[in-house]
């Protein structure tokens, strides 16, 4: 990390009708990060939330694509700094984690994890499928990745300019921070979790997330980077139950074989083969794919490490 004793601090603050909160949010992050640049991207809201943040001395900027990972997309591509600090603007996170937060991608880390569930999350939320969904999808991914993260989908994160600038968003909402995680995981990166105070909404802030939509997304998301991410466990795995029930069909045809002398069941028997087949073809295609996710994995670290070189040289 280049100039480590006085190294450029972003703060970045996706938000969508936060006048609410979004003063109190920037007036937070100033008096704990002075040297930091705030930046507010405003996606589409109908409310004061640019005028607020304007007159707070944030840097308002407008992304007109709908949905959290458009918004982070873009500040990724626009913003150069040594440090990025992500939190939301609706003042559920504590502004004075952060410099601890920024303290440990100093140390090295590639990401910082916000970890809402090791302390008041689940007193401060009282919307209680949403504390089944991140129980649900801590678990899933924990189990797929043999990882041991609390938090999967904390929206409060410092990134390192190399993560920054190699991680590829695809989600458009809030999946995206499921995805982060994943991504994260799957390419082995050092991640730090740092547990933090969550509070819950004030009043008169209103949450844009929809526990059912937005569920159903992050589930999706979850399906297609195990897809792939994992394709050998994805596609071996259907293949083989696939390929065991077409060997058990087959063997119930044998069977009836050898005492009668006769195949009876000629559907049965094609039916069974052609499971065995498509089973066959499934692990086939999931080691060629895994092939592939591996090559991509290189990929990445050498991606990684010109920007790392990059970086240091500038």
């Amino acid at each position: 990390m280049p100039e480590t004793q006085n190294p450029t601090i972003a703060v970045l603050l996706p938000c969508y009708n936060e006048e609410v909160t979004i003063g109190k949010v920037v007036r937070d992050f100033k008096a704990t990060l002075p040297n930091a640049d705030i930046y507010v991207y405003d996606n589409n809201s109908t409310d004061r939330t640019a005028e607020i943040a304007t007159a707070e001395g944030a840097i308002v900027r407008k992304e007109p694509r709908q949905g959290k990972g458009n918004v982070i997309r873009a500040m990724f591509e626009d913003i150069d700094a040594d440090i990025y600090v992500m939190a939301d603007g609706d003042d559920t996170y504590p502004a004075d984690a952060a410099p601890a937060m920024v303290d440990k991608v100093l140390e090295g880390y590639d990401m910082v994890i916000g970890d809402r569930l090791s302390s008041t999350y689940f007193q401060e939320n009282k919307r209680p499928f949403h504390n089944f969904g991140n129980r649900l999808v801590r678990g899933s991914i924990n189990g797929l990745f043999h990882a041991n993260v609390t938090d999967i989908m904390t929206g409060y994160r410092a990134f390192s300019f190399t993560f920054a600038k190699t991680y590829p968003v695809l989600s458009r909402g809030f999946e995206v921070e499921t995805e982060m995680t994943i991504h994260s995981l799957n390419n082995n990166l050092r991640l730090f979790e740092m547990p933090i105070q969550y509070r819950d909404r004030p009043a008169g802030s209103v949450s844009k997330l929809n526990t059912i939509g937005d569920g159903i997304k992050v589930m999706s998301t979850i399906f297609r980077m195990i897809r792939e991410y994992k394709p050998l466990p994805f596609f071996g795995g259907f293949g083989t139950i696939l390929g065991v029930i077409g060997i058990i069909l087959c063997t119930s045809v044998t069977m009836d074989f050898w005492h009668t002398g006769m195949v009876a069941r000629f559907p049965t028997l094609i039916g069974a083969v052609m499971l065995v087949i498509a089973g066959i073809l499934l692990f086939a295609t999931g080691i060629i794919l895994d092939v592939m996710a591996k090559n991509d994995r290189k990929a990445f670290i050498v991606d990684m490490n010109k920007f790392a070189m990059l970086h240091r040289n500038k």
